[in-house]
């Protein structure tokens, strides 16, 4: 056996090794990666819905009084770990008549409602929108009423 060509085999392995460690972790930052991503999209779908529950709610309450209700907030961090905001603006509009003389004047309501995951007293949350678990959806619903 040629003494030049000892231990050529150990150098072989060690860097088949350390190959093979390099893709193992990038396999295994990969997997973390994609279940933080997939735990976002559900935050995120559940945040969605906690707004539009919050829609709903503001327009019952608008549509069954016909008057809003300014800005309040639904706890529901019990049930989905979402506080919602809600906002009520309300506009009235001249649309021509209903008889000579008599103004045909339509409501319009605008039922803002902003959910976040935030342990503050209201929604958005500016000192944790910067944080990565913090997860946040408005949505925008308008309603008009004769």
């Amino acid at each position: 056996m040629n003494a030049g060509q000892r231990g050529f085999g150990a150098i072989a392995a060690i860097v088949i090794l350390v190959i093979m460690a390099t893709i193992s972790a990038a396999l295994v930052r990969l997997g973390t990666t994609q279940q933080l991503t997939s735990a976002q999209d559900v935050m995120s779908a559940r945040a969605w819905q906690a707004a539009r529950a919050g829609n709903e709610w503001g327009l019952d309450r608008a549509l069954s009084s016909l008057s809003c209700f300014g800005v309040t907030s639904l706890d529901l961090r019990a049930a989905t770990g979402f506080l919602v905001t809600v906002t009520c603006t309300a506009k009235n509009f001249n649309e021509g008549e209903t008889a000579p003389g008599v103004p045909l004047v339509i409501t319009t309501y605008s039922i803002e409602a902003v959910a976040c995951n935030t342990g503050a007293a209201a929604c958005p949350d500016a000192a944790l929108a910067t944080t990565p678990g913090y997860v946040e959806r408005k949505r925008l619903v308008l309603a008009n009423t004769p």
